[in-house]
């Protein structure tokens, strides 16, 4: 790849990409966006990433970065200047912990009211991204076989049908406390997006603002939320500043409640699983589900599968708490205390994990970047686009 931009291959439909293409157009960075078709799996992704995934950035120097969060990593590695990570502890977690709750628990009403509320609008939209030049017949076609994946893959997440109130009504609650926070500040922790708000973006703007029934809903019972999207996806390169003083806005602590109420359980018995499921598997590499469990929303008991790729996300969150110093500690212990986190401070972390394709796996197995990429690819990797 020639030139001095980043090449961003996405759609507009797709969860990650949304966070991707925010923090690229925050961090003012040159980049060209190009349409995920068919051709593109087959010609650019499959050969370079080894399984049919999106986002994936390609840099200048033709380097191929993919997941959201190792994009974005690598990038402020690389570029330097104001950075989407506090410097200071109680944000900083915040904003950690918020990207796990927008990446990997907010999925599931996202993926509920796509599919749910908005399914033949999305099928042809899957059409159109996928064959772009093809006839709305042929679009139609191609939308409805790989719609069968991800429709399906909503009630794995847990929107089976007698959830679907309690998915609901826990989204509503959740807007309604973004709406009272967005109404003092303009992002989750003053006056530029962090972390965190890259974290929530996806969801809520590829599925909840963007998909029509989605969006007509959250524009007129939560215009707040609608216009903090709006900031995100065009917003004001570099600008803006955090809170001073290592604040954590109190109209935040219902969203963070909700994290430690909603998800929190879930991920201390995927970690149970994890460690039993390493005990009996010395050596092997984790798959990307192992079984189902139950989890609660709004009263309500649901099964959804457990992922263990949730807890390489909790386990950024888990290492930077372990990396503070006795001062930040006790700063950081007194808050989440304050607002319900007592569960994350002793929370039992499974055998550390390493990213390795679209999974996870023991880090004791990882050796080098390229069997990290090539773990999950290679001919039996499933055809079929991960958005």
């Amino acid at each position: 790849m020639q030139g001095t931009s980043y090449r961003l291959y996405g759609a507009e439909i797709s969860y990650f990409t949304g966070k991707v293409r925010a923090y690229l157009r925050w961090k003012n960075l040159p980049f060209e966006e190009v349409l995920a078709d068919a051709r593109v799996f087959k010609e650019v992704i499959l050969p370079r990433v080894g399984f049919p995934v999106v986002p994936v950035v390609m840099t200048p120097e033709d380097e191929c970065l993919q997941d959201s969060t190792e994009i974005i990593d690598v990038l402020e590695a690389r570029h330097g200047g104001p950075s989407v990570y506090p410097s200071t502890p109680r944000q900083r977690l915040a904003a950690l912990l918020l990207e796990t709750y927008g990446d990997e628990w907010l999925v599931i009403p996202a993926m509920h009211y796509r599919w749910h509320h908005n399914r033949d609008w999305v099928i042809r939209e899957f059409g159109k991204t996928n064959a772009p030049a093809a006839s709305p017949e042929q679009q139609l076609e191609a939308g409805t076989r790989i719609a069968e994946r991800f429709a399906n893959a909503a009630v794995l997440l847990g929107a089976e049908p007698h959830m679907h109130a309690a998915v609901e009504a826990s989204y509503e609650k959740l807007l309604a406390d973004l709406s009272a926070h967005f109404e003092r500040m303009p992002f989750l922790l003053g006056g530029r997006p962090s972390m965190g708000d890259f974290g929530l973006i996806g969801p809520l703007y590829a599925h909840q603002y963007r998909d029509p029934k989605s969006g007509e809903h959250m524009r007129r019972v939560a215009p707040q939320v609608a216009r903090w999207v709006e900031r995100m996806v065009a917003p004001t390169p570099l600008a803006g500043a955090f809170l001073d003083g290592d604040e954590v806005p109190h109209t935040l602590t219902p969203v963070l409640r909700r994290m430690f109420t909603e998800q929190l359980p879930v991920l201390a018995d995927t970690s149970r699983r994890v460690r039993e499921w390493m005990e009996a598997h010395p050596g092997e590499t984790l798959p990307r589900a192992l079984g189902s469990h139950a989890f609660t929303l709004e009263g309500q008991v649901g099964k959804r599968i457990v992922c263990p790729y949730s807890l390489w996300m909790l386990q950024r969150a888990r290492d930077y708490f372990a990396s503070l110093d006795a001062g930040s500690r006790a700063s950081v212990d007194t808050w989440l205390k304050e607002i319900g986190g007592q569960a994350f401070i002793g929370f039992e972390d499974p055998p550390r994990l390493a990213r390795a394709g679209l999974g996870v796996r023991p880090a004791s197995l990882v050796r080098t970047a390229s069997d990290v990429s090539a773990s999950s690819g290679g001919p039996g990797a499933s055809t079929t686009p991960t958005w």
